[in-house]
């Protein structure tokens, strides 16, 4: 079996109204140590947390005009169609296509965007004990195990149960900064996704 194009990095997306633009920026800057970048877009909605150290990024925030927002992906690829073709025959359906950029959706409807690795390498550092480590996905029942066989046929990663059943982890090879956890949830609810921190443990006295 061929096995699929390699994602070579993730971004993590804060997607958030533009009335909690300001506080949201204010506040993951300070959680992930990071600096803004000058504001991207034609109403200034896109910005990046730039990490300390001279790693490279792998979170951004997006002010989003309809809804409550969220929180979504950007896969980064080498080859942007050839991954485009490879997540619809997986499962993924095209949402909006431009040069350097598809917008998808999973099975269960989760956006994610395809663009071209630029080449980032350097994830970013532990700050303060506290790294943004994963994004979690969260899924109702009956499309669980669909959509965790989607994403792990997706990026080619192995799922791996955790120590509770309701949650697989999907683990990229190293250097890819962000993880996948898929989640199944309790009761039947659209699909949606959250950010998880990682905080160091104090050492045992």
């Amino acid at each position: 079996m061929t096995p699929p194009p390699a994602v070579r990095w993730i971004y993590a997306f804060a997607d958030r109204p533009r009335p909690l633009e300001e506080a949201v920026r204010a506040f993951w800057a300070a959680v992930t140590g990071s600096t803004l970048s000058p504001t991207r877009g034609e109403h200034g909605e896109f910005v990046t947390f730039l990490p300390p150290g001279g790693a490279d990024p792998s979170f951004k925030h997006q002010t989003v005009t309809d809804g409550p927002g969220g929180v979504h992906l950007d896969l980064c690829v080498e080859d942007v169609p050839a991954f485009v073709r490879h997540a619809q025959e997986t499962g993924a359906t095209t949402v909006f296509e431009e040069p350097g950029l598809s917008v998808l959706r999973s099975p269960a409807g989760l956006g994610f965007c395809v663009v071209p690795w630029a080449g980032e390498r350097t994830p970013p550092p532990v700050v303060a004990g506290e790294r943004l480590d994963q994004v979690c996905l969260d899924i109702g029942p009956a499309a669980h195990e669909r959509e965790l066989a989607f994403w792990a046929a997706l990026t080619g990663w192995r799922p791996v149960l955790t120590g509770q059943p309701e949650f697989h982890r999907l683990r990229p090879p190293l250097g890819v900064p962000v993880r996948l956890l898929v989640q199944r949830l309790d009761d039947e609810q659209p699909a949606r996704a959250h950010l998880d921190l990682a905080v160091l443990r104090p050492a045992e006295a």
